[in-house]
Formats: structure tokens, C-alpha cells, sequence
């Protein structure tokens, strides 16, 4: 039985127990680029998870991602591996943009001081300056709809959270079923910041965090009779 899991830093667990968010941050593992660091991946709420319910543990979140990149290396899992048992997907903020600039992959968001090509800097101030949120949103929803169908009719078991975001402002909802954990109510971190520090005074939180997020997914899970 295969747990699959995706999304920013929220998954990844960065900062979870030190001070990366990627693997590479760490001399040790450098050779692992963006991906996150095993030391606080260990501590993830999907490796607890997947250890709770049974599951093998495969993650493909990566800190700092576009839901972009979020579809895109899921679909691309599906496509080369045998499908998962049960897929869980945490979603980023909805302005971040995914680009491929000469064969590689770069994710975009509004902070202004994202790494990208000297090429393609007045594109990324352009951006910066321009982002509608208002639409950013709109079309965040309508593409994790749609890939939430593309699951569905292939007959895959899959669950949505929000990491930080919520689609409170959206008009026309959907009806998701038990398959999006209160996509119009909350999100990860509604949950958890009332609940928990986060670590340094930043946006990331700790193993305590992550232990009530899985035994709160564990419930979900069980309740909605995923497992």
C-alpha cells in the first residue's frame, strides 16, 4: 500500500527540526538539490501518516512550489509508477507560477526576490507588479477542479487540504465530495497557528505540529472511510 503526498514546505516539512527547507541547504546533502531535507521530512505529517495507517511513504513536495508543479509531478508519477493507493495533496498560495526557462524548472511567486535568469528578470518584475489575486484565485480553483476530475474518473482515491490559502471569496463552489478537506473554511495553518509556535518566528512549524496534523488526517481518513 503506497501514501502519496505533494505540496510546498508544509509537507516537505521544512524547518521542521533545523534550519532548511531543502536538502541542498545542507552541505551534507547537497547532492539532493530542492528536495527536502530527510532529517525533517522524518518528521513530516505524511511520514507519520503513512506510518499510522500502514502505507509506504512517497513524497514529492517541494518547499517553495506552484500548484503548477504540484499537477504537473503528480500527473507524471501516475504516468511512470503504478498508481498510489491514496493520494494527499496540500496546496500552495494561489499566485505562484511554475516556469521552464532553458530545460529547468523555476518556481515563481510575488515575493520579489526569487532566483531566476538575468533573461527573464523584467518578466518576473512584470509579474510581481501585476499579480491579480482575484483572478489567481479563480483560476486556482477551476485547475485543482479539474484535476481533481481527472482523479476521480480514473478511479484513484485522492484528499485535498489547503496549506495556507482558503477559497472563502469563490462564488461558484464545487461540490467535492469527501475529497477536499474544507476547501471554502480553512486551511494547514488556520489549524495550526492558534495551536503551535512556528519555528524561528517564520512560517514553518515542529514535530509537535506535524503529529497533530497526522493523527488529524488519520481521523479524517477513517471517518471518510479512505482506509
Amino acid at each position: 500500500m503506497i501514501l502519496y503526498v505533494n505540496g510546498d514546505s508544509h509537507t516537505a516539512a521544512a524547518e521542521c527540526v533545523n534550519n532548511h527547507a531543502f536538502a541542498e541547504d545542507d552541505g551534507v546533502y547537497w547532492d539532493c538539490g530542492r528536495e527536502p531535507h530527510p532529517d525533517n521530512l522524518h518528521h513530516s505529517w505524511g511520514k507519520k501518516l503513512a506510518d499510522r495507517i500502514g502505507y509506504d511513504f512517497v513524497c514529492e513536495a517541494e518547499s517553495a512550489s506552484s500548484n503548477d508543479r504540484i499537477i504537473r509531478t503528480t500527473k507524471e508519477y501516475l504516468e511512470w509508477v503504478d498508481t498510489p493507493d491514496l493520494i494527499i495533496i496540500q496546496w500552495s498560495t494561489w499566485e505562484r507560477e511554475e516556469w521552464l526557462i532553458n530545460n529547468q524548472w523555476y518556481q515563481i511567486n510575488a515575493s520579489g526576490v526569487d532566483d531566476v535568469p538575468d533573461s527573464h528578470q523584467d518578466s518576473y518584475k512584470e509579474y510581481v507588479a501585476n499579480v491579480d489575486w482575484v483572478q489567481k484565485t479563480l483560476e486556482a480553483h477551476e485547475k485543482i477542479y479539474d484535476f481533481h476530475n481527472l482523479l476521480s474518473d480514473n478511479n484513484i482515491d485522492h484528499v485535498f487540504f489547503n496549506g495556507n490559502n482558503t477559497f472563502g471569496d469563490i462564488l461558484n463552489r464545487k461540490h467535492w465530495g469527501d475529497c477536499y478537506y474544507e476547501p471554502y473554511e480553512s486551511s494547514f495553518d488556520h489549524k495550526l497557528r492558534d495551536r503551535f509556535d512556528k519555528r524561528n518566528g517564520g512560517y514553518h512549524y515542529g514535530p509537535d505540529a506535524h503529529t497533530y496534523w497526522a493523527d488529524y488526517m488519520t481521523m479524517y481518513l477513517v471517518d471518510k472511510k479512505f482506509i
